[in-house]
């Protein structure tokens, strides 16, 4: 039992860079796809745009819950290797591949009906309609997805994040030629509209399966975790620990997602023209929180591997190493989308484009309130991914719960519609919502992980004396 951690910060943070640098590019490619898919789309007018943007977000935020879920197998493989059982870490991986393909059914239900489920929720019926092709030809995109994400967070736990980096990059200009292909008709393909680029994330995200399970199956390097060799046996007891670490998981992730999706659904009962604003800001929001992704993921795992190899000093100076990280590098960017708010828009919208000037006036007045929010927006990630690492998931739930929903949507809400700030309103209750979270788990990680340190430390000296 280590009472002192095994590296130094700066020992920490090199380490902490080698498995998020590969995971931030990789993370930073994947949201590129679904931006550059709107940005083909974009061609075609506010309507589509608007249409499968918001289409695009919804099947987004399902498949994050269920990504949330699998990342347990993550932490488990994490904790078997800082442990050296390398059989262990392999079992738990092929455990969530059994739990991806289950996982699998219900939201390929979901996204397939997705455009009725826009209409309940009071979207325009012409928004809606204009979805429903692009979502029908997304759904085959579903289990190929989360069968990657199971063996990304199986690399990722064993520190070999290089080749996700590679498989993800080459992805997009993939992605970005397939969907101009099918929805303008180029290079011989059929003009297909917006149901061309849900077919194109289609086909890229099976390729991008097989490029993972090949890299895997062929590195000699992972052959001792016995990833392939072994049958696809269903372990009851490790799936059961998947589902009662992970539905957490995915609730709190879920909560997440929705208080986005709220927000773009109150932003589409605002107008067609706040949709489309929100659609532009959410692009950039994404790219701040993918590189703090990348670091959350990074510190979960670091964090795991120290649990496993029962350092509780290392543990903790792992993620707060990944919060000074993330936090620094996230204020770092606070300038960028202060100064290029039109041209964000441009990116999306030409100036000739109907409803240009309304899109371009409420990001330039919005983007004041979110280059603020993104740093928490980071910091709340980060430190939720490192409490996954100490397996904990249900207090992180309830501090989500009360700072998304009340705080974040509720107050959101109230700002927008009865005190008349309208997209504003909305986008300042989002950024309360989430500098409260970041504050909470920064406090719960901070306390959890000190009260492992000290229960060592009291357990240190009976060990030395046995």
């Amino acid at each position: 039992m280590r009472l002192t951690p095994e590296h130094s910060p700066p020992q920490e943070a090199r380490r902490l860079f080698r498995i998020a640098g590969p995971l931030i590019a990789a993370y930073l490619a994947e949201y590129a796809m679904f931006v550059t898919t709107k940005l083909v789309v974009g061609s075609l007018g506010v309507e589509p745009l608007a249409a499968v943007g918001l289409a695009a977000s919804l099947a987004h935020e399902g498949m994050v819950i269920m990504m949330g879920i699998l990342s347990v197998t993550g932490v488990l493989a994490a904790q078997a290797e800082g442990a050296g059982r390398k059989q262990e870490a392999g079992h738990a991986a092929r455990q969530g591949l059994i739990t991806a393909l289950i996982l699998s059914v219900p939201l390929m239900a979901l996204i397939w009906n997705l455009g009725s489920i826009m209409r309940l929720a009071g979207q325009d019926e012409a928004v809606a309609a204009a979805a429903e092709p692009f979502l029908h030809a997304l759904t085959p995109f579903v289990p190929a997805m989360l069968l990657f994400t199971a063996l990304r967070d199986f690399v990722a736990a064993l520190s070999r994040t290089g080749p996700i980096m590679a498989i993800t990059v080459a992805a997009v200009g993939f992605n970005w030629l397939l969907a101009e292909a099918m929805v303008h008709g180029r290079w011989g393909a059929p003009e297909l509209g917006v149901a061309g680029a849900g077919l194109a994330t289609s086909i890229v995200s099976w390729a991008m399966l097989a490029a993972l399970a090949l890299y895997i199956w062929r590195k000699p390097a992972l052959r001792g975790y016995g990833l392939f060799r072994a049958r696809l046996r269903f372990d009851p007891k490790i799936i059961r620990v998947i589902f009662r670490l992970g539905l957490p998981i995915g609730a709190m992730v879920g909560l997440e997602a929705g208080l986005f999706t709220a927000v773009a659904l109150l932003s589409g009962v605002i107008g067609a023209g706040m949709l489309a604003a929100h659609q532009v800001l959410m692009a950039w929001i994404g790219i701040p929180f993918v590189i703090a992704l990348g670091i959350a993921e990074a510190g979960m795992v670091r964090v795991a591997h120290a649990v496993g190899r029962e350092d509780p000093a290392g543990a903790r100076q792992a993620g707060f190493v990944a919060l000074g990280i993330g936090a620094g590098a996230l204020t770092l960017l606070v300038a960028a989308p202060l100064l290029l708010a039109e041209e964000m828009t441009r990116l999306f919208l030409p100036a000739s484009a109907p409803g240009f000037d309304e899109v371009a006036a409420l990001v330039t007045q919005i983007m004041v309130v979110a280059a603020i929010f993104q740093v928490f927006d980071g910091a709340q990630a980060i430190m939720a991914r490192c409490l996954r690492g100490l397996r904990d998931a249900y207090v992180p739930l309830w501090i989500a719960g009360f700072c998304y929903w009340p705080l974040g949507v509720g107050g959101g809400a109230l700002l927008a519609f009865p005190l008349g700030l309208g997209g504003a309103g909305l986008w300042i209750g989002l950024a309360a919502g989430l500098i409260v979270a970041a504050c909470l788990l920064t406090f719960r990680f901070a306390r959890l992980s000190g009260r492992r340190l000290a229960q060592a430390a009291e357990r240190a000296p009976e060990a030395a004396a046995s």
